[in-house]
């Protein structure tokens, strides 16, 4: 299902399609924006600030996600373990994965794994009765 899909697959994929495509030249401190704030100082958005942006942006749809029961959910924290897990293993072992902007996004992708498990645990709990008044088990 595409709903499935680990949201946090699409900054790692637009970072390195970046990396490998332009053989290593780093965009990331390239000006997006620059705005005068009403203080007098000057606000400036690189494309590593609008990559973190759109990184937090997803971990907000991947933690409402993680709010489903089913299945599915088990399936979802699995695939987005494995996204956390390429994000390390990534930035460990190539040359151009160790920045700021990376280690970042693989922060984030910690936390939705992190944020999934606790959610899931935590719906899960209040599926399970404990106790009870009345069962069938002794009419204690």
């Amino acid at each position: 299902m595409l709903t499935n899909i680990p949201l946090l697959i699409v900054p790692f994929i637009v970072y390195n399609i970046q990396i490998f495509l332009t053989g290593g030249i780093a965009i990331w401190d390239q000006e997006v924006t620059r705005l005068t704030m009403i203080s007098g100082s000057t606000w400036i958005m690189t494309m590593g600030d609008l990559m973190i942006g759109l990184g937090l942006l997803l971990l907000f749809f991947e933690i409402i996600k993680a709010t489903r029961v089913g299945a599915n959910s088990i399936i979802d924290h699995l695939l987005s373990t494995f996204v956390f897990i390429a994000y390390l293993v990534e930035f460990l072992i190539v040359k151009n994965a160790a920045h700021s902007v990376f280690f970042i996004l693989m922060i984030i992708a910690l936390i939705d794994v992190l944020a999934g498990f606790s959610v899931s645990i935590r719906s899960a709990t209040r599926d399970v009765q404990v106790g009870g008044g009345g069962g069938g088990y002794g009419g204690y």
